[in-house]
């Protein structure tokens, strides 16, 4: 029996002990998959110790802050700032980063047209994994935060004209996620057209209502289920490697 587990501060919109359940009867695998919910990361060692942890995933708060707490780091983890993926080999905790799979999946499927620009709605560890990967594109971007040191610009200084040239929009902030299901990111949705493309990281509910105010101005949306899904695989890819 292979123990794995998601690591994270509140827990309760999580899917993902029900995916990797459905996964390993499914495939016939000796495993179990758990939710950890921590007050803080400082008792991660205590935890994997107790929990007999093969490997794990990170979320919410904690995808930064874990990154001390590792022996290693693959390079996607290293150029990401960010885990939200770890295996455990030989004694040594290894984080990676398999948001980045999940990210690249929903964009292809978003179709991004050439020239586009993006705005990137937040700050922590899900915008660096997407800075990562519009980097990658050559996709050019403005990150959005409530501390403007984190980020290009604050939400106060976020215009119109900013929203308007910026046909891709993507939320990485929590704003919307069960069960705070009335809370959105605070711009302005009326600079939104048909011609942009909305992305929310969060899954659970399936559409947020960023993605409804996008929805009702006529543009593309995709929430964060096919990301979920893709980086679930990646992650037990990784494990088993």
């Amino acid at each position: 029996m292979r123990y794995y587990g998601l690591i994270g501060k509140t827990l309760a919109h999580s899917f993902s002990e029900k995916f990797f359940t459905a996964k390993f009867k499914a495939e016939a695998i000796d495993a179990v998959y758990s939710l950890i919910e921590m007050d803080d990361i400082d008792s991660i060692d205590k935890v994997i110790a107790e929990r007999q942890l093969s490997g794990f995933n990170v979320t919410i708060p904690y995808k930064r802050s874990i990154m001390p707490y590792l022996d290693e780091l693959t390079e996607e983890a290293k150029e990401t700032g960010a885990v939200n993926c770890v295996m455990m080999r030989d004694g040594k905790k290894i984080g990676h980063n398999t948001d980045i799979a999940g990210i690249e999946a929903t964009l292809h499927w978003l179709d991004i047209q050439p020239n586009t620009k993006a705005l990137i709605l937040g700050s922590g560890g899900g915008s660096k994994a997407v800075q990562h990967i519009l980097r990658k594109q050559e996709i050019p971007f403005m990150v959005v935060s409530r501390d403007k040191q984190r980020g290009d610009i604050s939400y106060d200084e976020l215009t119109n004209e900013m929203i308007d040239s910026h046909k891709l929009i993507i939320n990485t902030t929590p704003l919307g996620m069960f069960p705070d299901v009335e809370s959105a990111p605070n711009i302005n949705y009326d600079a939104i057209s048909p011609e942009h493309k909305i992305f929310d990281l969060v899954y659970n509910p399936a559409q947020t209502l960023f993605l409804k105010h996008g929805e009702e101005r006529g543009a593309s949306t995709m929430g964060g289920i096919m990301m979920l899904q893709t980086q679930a695989i990646a992650s037990w890819h990784f494990w088993n490697k």
